[in-house]
């Protein structure tokens, strides 16, 4: 039998005070339960300290020196040089119960896996969001895998529920890039590029969850289209992803918030959004942009 590999949750939290507990509740109820859940909230307020004893999983609270969900991720770093493995999960993403069970059967089943990804069935990031109530019923609809570990090769990891392999993390000094600030658009897909240089990536279905997508807490529309140009193009710069696949993801929401921006979805700042990427392609021409720049707009 493979040797247990020491596993803790990390979670960057931000405007969801309420939501927090929920999560909390449904990581403390998986078969196999981490080892620490680190949390790091933007504010005091965004997470009620009072009442940690709740969960059979020590939480600890780590005070926020600087906002942002690189930089919240990279403050868990420092604190988690005991553990094999951090599970950065979204402060909105609800684990299926054997989670861990099954993390630990895929990295087990191959030492070169640095990170492991699931992409949720259900993510409310494509729509209005999902309740609590109806995250719950889903989860509980979800079969136990009873089949031998299976993944596939993966470009990057998906924010919302992403396992990293600590060793090659420490060893070559790496971090969340904090130039990508506020969300951090793609900040998960930057930093797992660089990890690959040093292992495989993957996803795998096993990897089960509800992602609710709660939308308090969420930049507003005019920082997340600025930020869907900016990120990319600075990330191109910097070597971590391809002119293609930067090229494809800002046409895609370009496009999208163009033509949603005539008829918008009540729960997205599409104008907000369109305005955001022409800001930031106005930068471009004018050899000024930089992720950094959302810090001026509001």
């Amino acid at each position: 039998m493979s040797e247990s590999l020491r596993i803790v949750v990390a979670i960057a939290t931000a405007g969801r005070r309420e939501q927090m507990p929920l999560t909390l509740d449904r990581i403390c109820a998986m078969t196999r339960l981490p080892e620490r859940i680190y949390v790091c909230p933007a504010r005091p307020e965004d997470f009620d300290a009072g009442n940690l004893a709740r969960w059979p999983v020590p939480v600890e609270v780590i005070a926020c020196r600087k906002p942002g969900l690189p930089a919240q991720r990279n403050q868990i770093l420092e604190r988690c040089t005991d553990a094999d493995v951090a599970l950065f999960l979204d402060d909105d993403y609800y684990p299926s119960p054997w989670y861990l069970d099954t993390l630990q059967a895929i990295l087990a089943a191959d030492d070169r896996i640095v990170v492991a990804t699931g992409h949720p069935a259900h993510d409310g990031a494509t729509g209005p969001g999902i309740a609590p109530d109806e995250a719950e019923r889903l989860l509980a609809a979800y079969p136990r895998p009873t089949q031998k570990p299976a993944f596939v090769p993966t470009y990057g990891g998906y924010g919302c529920n992403m396992a990293i392999r600590l060793r090659p993390v420490y060893e070559n000094a790496l971090r969340f890039d904090e130039n990508l600030p506020l969300y951090g658009w793609l900040e998960d897909i930057d930093f797992t590029r660089r990890l690959a240089r040093f292992g495989e990536v993957v996803s795998s279905r096993q990897l089960e969850g509800v992602h609710l997508a709660v939308k308090k807490g969420r930049s507003p529309g005019i920082r997340l289209g600025y930020s869907q140009v900016a990120n990319p193009i600075y990330m191109v710069g910097k070597g971590s992803i391809s002119f293609k696949y930067a090229f494809r993801h800002i046409w895609r929401n370009c496009l999208s918030n163009f033509v949603k921006s005539l008829a918008p979805e009540p729960w997205v700042d599409r104008r907000g959004r369109l305005r955001g990427n022409a800001l930031a392609l106005v930068d471009l021409l004018r050899k000024r942009l930089h992720p950094a720049r959302v810090l001026e707009l509001r």
